[in-house]
């Protein structure tokens, strides 16, 4: 195989690994549709969802989600959670995902906001675990592009 044609084939597998690595998977649900979207949260029936095949929304032209957002919402004593993809805002507080953006507001309202981008299902409530799958064709990838480059 030519120089050039190694150059190529790398950089098109570096483009398919680079374009995973900017895309990025919340939960989404809703717990007045859903009760196991609520807190203890419970994804054994969710699907999470890629954010960069999420739509563009109306108000927001040319803006991608980067981020997932959790939602933690008491109206007139009753507690919702909405899980979803995050179009705005900044990871935490600071750039501290540890820390939820909290506000309060007139007629017993509370609002909690959580941000997060640091991994996929970051908007969960437990740590996620890398998926073998992932883990598998990452390593599958990185070994043939080094076996392409060597020959």
């Amino acid at each position: 195989m030519k120089t050039m044609e190694k150059c190529v084939l790398a950089a098109v597998l570096l483009c398919c690994v680079l374009q995973t690595a900017y895309a990025i998977k919340c939960w989404d649900c809703r717990s007045d549709n859903d009760p196991k979207c609520g807190d203890p949260f419970d994804n054994s029936t969710l699907a999470i969802t890629d954010c960069h095949q999420a739509p563009e929304l109306e108000h927001l032209k040319g803006v991608r989600p980067t981020m997932c957002r959790k939602i933690r919402q008491k109206v007139h004593g009753e507690w919702r959670y909405f899980r979803s993809c995050a179009y705005m805002g900044e990871p935490g507080i600071e750039g501290d995902e540890r820390f939820c953006l909290m506000r309060t507001g007139s007629y017993n309202i509370f609002m909690e906001y959580c941000t997060c981008n640091s991994k996929d299902g970051c908007n969960g409530a437990a740590l996620q675990k890398s998926s073998l799958l992932s883990v598998c064709l990452g390593t599958l990838s990185v070994g043939l592009v080094t076996l392409i480059l060597r020959q």
